[in-house]
Formats: structure tokens, C-alpha cells, sequence
């Protein structure tokens, strides 16, 4: 008889941690998503809820976890800025005691470990696109570094366990990813964009609208997650995971306005401190070990992710 793997997801409630579950329900594995629901909703993993297989735990990743798993992906942090800036210390406890508390879970049950990092460990980017040897260019004094240090040193602890303990780990490095379950007042464009064109409400551009991002869809970034976490052992990445499309923040605002049929005008706000100018993945490297590229083009991700605050708004 094959045994089901064993696997935790750690912020399994929140918008990726969501539809992870779902997707390795879908492999035959039994999953455990842990969640202490500070952005992760319970709404994302009800379906799921009654399934034999799937279980739902509140729980704190600063705090250890004593649980038999065969993988473990650690997904949880707060992900946008509204987030993760309103209580700055317990985001960087949350990115480093995390690691720490599953890292010591990983080696004691010799489960694999994937690490979600982010686009973020790059800072504003002072080369284009962005390579996994590239360095960054990170403030660590900023608004902004709680995130962007906390899952650095999350990278650093994972490689050291790495290379100390000989540790079987997965880096991903996430670029901006979107489509149904984000967190609706999460304050990231898409979601800020599409709530605003449904309703009706001015749309805040910030800057002059110029500056660029590349905007993968969910499902396509769940495939590469699970791809990677597939390959052998002397894979550990880093991995960029994102789509190389790169798009203006205000060509993206008037796409919205045209697939929702809005009247909202645009309006500009100042430019909050740190925010790069320009943020598109180099994927040669998952193109090469993986065979992955985004499949699915921006109008069509973002009329399924329209739908879904359509139907949601009611």
C-alpha cells in the first residue's frame, strides 16, 4: 500500500499557502496547513475543510512545531507592506525564528524544506532584469527592511543548515504574484487596483505610474514551486519564480479600468520610501532546470482574478 506523503505548509491560509493546499490534496499527499491567521484568512482553505487528508492548525511559526512530516514549504509572513510594516519586529521574528523553528523541524524528521523568499532580497535593483547571483541593493534601516532583511537572513539560516547539517532545502525567490484569495485589503496593485475600478473609485498611482513590475498568475507560480521541490537534493536554488513580462504600474491601472469597464479616474501619490523602480525576474535558470515559463498571459489572469473580487463583492 503507498503511503500519502506528509507534508506541512506553513502559512497554508494565506493567498499562495491556499491554493498549495489545494494542489497537493490533488497529488495525494496529506497536508497539514498551519496558520495563526494574521493575513491568512479561513475562508481560502473552507473547501478543503472535511477533507480527510487536509488539516487546519492555528499556530505561530515563532513558536517550535513538534510534528512528524516528510516536506515542509514556509510560506508564512506577512507578504505586502500595509502588512508586514504594521508590527515591523514580529515580521523580522516571524521571517528568522520561523526559519529557525522549521529548519529544527526539518532536521529532525530529514524532511525537505522550501524556503518562499521573495524579489524582495533585491532591493531596488541597480541591474535588470535580476539574477539569483545578484546581490541587491537592500536598505536595512528602511521601512521596508523588516521584510526584506528578515527574509534575507531566512536565505542565510537555510544555507548554513545547508552546508552545516547537510540539509535537503529549496530557496525560492518569488516575484509579484496575483489572482484569486488575495487578501483584498492587502494594499497590493492588483488587488488595490481592481477594488478601486469596482467600485468606482479614483485609482492611486504612486510616483509617476513609470516604474515597472512583472505579475505572474497564481497557477502558473504553484507550478514552479512544486516543480522545483521535485528536483534532487543538489538543487537548493536560489530560484527566481516569476514572469520576465515587465508592464508600467499605470499601463497596468488603464488595462483594469478597460476589462472592468470602470469610470474611476487616475489619481498620484508621493512615492513611499524604498520602493524600486524597476522589478522583472531573469528565469533562465527555472527555464533550464525546470522546463517552466508563465503560461498564463496578463488579461487572462487578471479577468479570473476580476471575476473573483466581482463575486466576492457580491
Amino acid at each position: 500500500m503507498k503511503t500519502r506523503k506528509r507534508v506541512l505548509v506553513t502559512g497554508g491560509a494565506g493567498f499562495l499557502g491556499s491554493h498549495l493546499c489545494e494542489r497537493l490534496i490533488g497529488q495525494g499527499c496529506d497536508v497539514l496547513c498551519v496558520d495563526n491567521f494574521f493575513t491568512g484568512q479561513r475562508e481560502n482553505v473552507a473547501h478543503l475543510i472535511g477533507n480527510p487528508y487536509f488539516e487546519l492548525m492555528r499556530h505561530d511559526v515563532t513558536f517550535p512545531l513538534y510534528v512528524e512530516v516528510d516536506e515542509i514549504y514556509n510560506l508564512a509572513c506577512p507578504a505586502s507592506p500595509i502588512h508586514y510594516q504594521f508590527d515591523p519586529v514580529q515580521t523580522t521574528k516571524t521571517s528568522v525564528h520561523g526559519a529557525i523553528n522549521l529548519l529544527g523541524l526539518a532536521k529532525r524528521t530529514k524532511a525537505r524544506i522550501l524556503q518562499a523568499s521573495t524579489s524582495e532580497v533585491y532591493g531596488d535593483p541597480t541591474i535588470h532584469p535580476q539574477t539569483e547571483d545578484y546581490r541587491g541593493n537592500v536598505n536595512p534601516i528602511g521601512p521596508r527592511a523588516c521584510y526584506d532583511e528578515g527574509k534575507r537572513c531566512a536565505e542565510t539560516l537555510f544555507f548554513d543548515y545547508h552546508r552545516q547539517f547537510a540539509l535537503d532545502i529549496k530557496v525560492i525567490r518569488i516575484f509579484n504574484t496575483y489572482g484569486p484569495r488575495m487578501h483584498p485589503d492587502d494594499g497590493r496593485v492588483v488587488s488595490n487596483f481592481i477594488l478601486q475600478a469596482l467600485r468606482g473609485q479614483p485609482i492611486s498611482l504612486y510616483g509617476d505610474g513609470l516604474q515597472t513590475r512583472s505579475f505572474c498568475y497564481v497557477d502558473d507560480l504553484i507550478d514552479g514551486m512544486l516543480a522545483f521541490m521535485a528536483t534532487p537534493p543538489s538543487e537548493p536554488g536560489p530560484l527566481n519564480l516569476g514572469n520576465p513580462h515587465e508592464i508600467t504600474i499605470r499601463a497596468l491601472a488603464e488595462k483594469i479600468i478597460a476589462m472592468t469597464g470602470s469610470a474611476s479616474d487616475l489619481v498620484f501619490h508621493p512615492l513611499p520610501a524604498d520602493d524600486p523602480r524597476q522589478r522583472r525576474p531573469d528565469i533562465t535558470k527555472a527555464q533550464a532546470l525546470l522546463d517552466w515559463a508563465p503560461t498564463i498571459d496578463v488579461e487572462d489572469g487578471l479577468g479570473r482574478t476580476i471575476e473573483y473580487f466581482r463575486a466576492r463583492m457580491g
